[in-house]
């Protein structure tokens, strides 16, 4: 546990460097699973969050059942090479907005906030070709509000309280 959130700082601070936004990591349960989340901790200004009204979550379940819901070695190594290309996607800013991911329960999500499904989803394929296929989904949701990222700022601060 202790490798796996020393490398997701260690992910999150070359990100960080890339990017407008300040990114934090935070801890949660889950059914007795730990999880562990990786957000922007601003809420972007009103005319990027009208542009981009569409939440993209990109899931990746896994068997964690032995690793108190945490992937296994091998998955966890594929997940690490699918972040690394999913931040190649063209667009950022101006398509689309990378604003958490979260780890843990069996489950690893990558969430976004785009523009355009379509130029996302082309962009996005891009990003990956040439590599394998990985076991993912892909669901957009409209969330003009950007209340999935406010729900997750309000928890993390439940938390610190």
């Amino acid at each position: 546990m202790r490798l796996l959130l020393a490398l997701l700082l260690i992910f999150g601070a070359s990100r960080m460097a890339l990017a407008e936004y300040t990114w934090s990591v935070a801890m949660g349960q889950q059914q007795g699973n730990s999880l562990v989340f990786k957000y922007i901790n601003e809420t972007p200004p009103p005319d990027i969050r009208q542009q981009m009204p569409w939440l993209t979550v990109v899931s990746w379940e896994y068997d964690g059942s032995e690793q108190g819901g945490m992937p296994p070695e091998p998955v966890n190594t594929s997940l690490i090479e699918l972040e690394d290309h999913l931040e190649k996607i063209e667009g950022e800013g101006t398509l689309y907005l990378p604003v958490y991911s979260v780890m843990g329960n069996n489950l690893k999500e990558f969430v976004f906030y785009i523009a355009d499904r379509e130029r996302f989803m082309e962009n996005f394929n891009k990003a990956l070709q040439g590599q394998p296929i990985y076991p993912i989904a892909i669901n957009f949701y409209e969330d003009k509000a950007w209340s999935e990222l406010a729900k997750l700022h309000a928890g993390v601060a439940a938390g610190n309280d």
